[in-house]
């Protein structure tokens, strides 16, 4: 037990100040209930993408702590297991290590703005359900909160399942690829649909509405409550509910594009947390912009069919020496292009 936990200490370390911020943000910066202006949302953004890149630095200089590697041994197998596409060319140890560290910074830092072009499309989703469900603005930061946390644990099991599948299964990133490829073109030929949630018809709402006593009103911001010596859930509750499924559907696109980058499950569930995190705040942001960035669903497609091309390809990819800054340069230009040309080329107002 006492080797797990120093085997593991990073990454519970990593989980204890993620969730301090966290419940800083809820318990003490935001105890008092209230809309979310622009003027926040954007510092709070500022503040996520700041402490994302602030990680970058620290694996880029530290990275070997993650896992513990104080060995050639350990780190040429570590190389074998998930990061085939780096080449050591040194046998000597710190020159390696520094390889290493440059590496899976890289791969961190692109996963991280994979998965964050990725969360746009769920923000939209997001906001139709809280508009469905007609959750009045001051309880969107509660709801997004349990989401999010929700969202971690999801992605957790996600992550560490899939790579050990692909570390037995290397054939099994065919597969996502595939989806991606399918993901990316099926998104792109549906942009231009009208995205609407009956909320009231949707399945989930119904299972839940004949299976667990829901109060027709909503209670604060309270998920559930006592009343008359009887238990019952409230509206908002079935929003958190709805939220995770959405995230849950999400994920299975999202987490295998990010294994196109790299199979360390550790970079994999740092780079998607900070992702995670920072879409709440994003959320708040792009809320008052909807409208704005319309080519950005056009380039989360492209991003799609891309890293689905890259898992089809990737032993020729690995071959030929193919570097993942490049994917990060490809990543960064789609944001982009994809937010210059939604400026240039406005969205035309329909005429009624």
């Amino acid at each position: 037990m006492v080797d797990f936990i120093y085997s593991n200490l990073f990454f519970f370390i990593f989980g204890i100040v993620i969730l301090s911020v966290l419940l800083l943000d809820l318990l003490v910066i935001g105890k008092n209930k209230h809309e979310i202006s622009f003027k926040e949302s954007l510092l709070w953004t500022s503040v996520w993408v700041c402490l994302a890149i602030g990680f970058y630095f620290f694996i880029r200089f530290y990275g070997d702590h993650i896992h513990n590697i104080t060995t050639m041994d350990e780190l040429v197998n570590y190389i074998r297991l998930y990061s085939p596409h780096v080449k050591l060319n040194t046998t000597d140890f710190n020159e390696a290590l520094k390889i290493y560290r440059e590496n899976a910074a890289t791969d961190y830092i692109a996963g991280y703005f994979l998965e964050y072009t990725l969360s746009i499309d769920n923000v939209f989703v997001i906001l139709m359900l809280l508009t469905g469900f007609s959750v009045e603005k001051k309880n969107y930061k509660t709801v997004l909160f349990w989401g999010v946390l929700g969202a971690i644990v999801l992605r957790f099991i996600f992550i560490f399942a899939g790579s050990a599948l692909i570390v037995k299964f290397n054939w099994i990133l065919y597969v996502f690829g595939a989806f991606l490829v399918y993901s990316g073109i099926k998104m792109y030929l549906d942009r231009n649909n009208e995205e609407t949630i009956d909320v009231g018809e949707h399945k989930l709402v119904k299972f839940l509405s004949n299976h667990i006593s829901i109060y027709p009103q909503y209670i604060g911001g309270k998920f559930w409550k006592r009343i008359d010596g009887k238990f019952f859930f409230t509206p908002l509750f079935l929003v958190l509910v709805m939220i995770e499924f959405t995230d849950l559907i999400f994920a299975v696109d999202s987490i295998p594009a990010i294994f196109s980058i790299t199979r360390d499950p550790y970079i994999v569930f740092f780079s998607n947390i900070f992702a995670i995190i920072g879409l709440r705040s994003l959320f708040f942001l792009l809320i008052k912009v909807v409208d704005l960035f319309h080519f950005l669903k056009v380039g989360v497609a492209f991003l799609l069919a891309f890293v689905g091309v890259k898992l089809l390809a990737h032993h020729y990819l690995e071959m030929i020496g193919f570097k993942n800054v490049y994917s990060l340069y490809i990543i960064l230009a789609t944001l982009a292009i994809s937010i210059l040309a939604s400026i240039i080329f406005p969205k035309k107002k329909a005429v009624e």
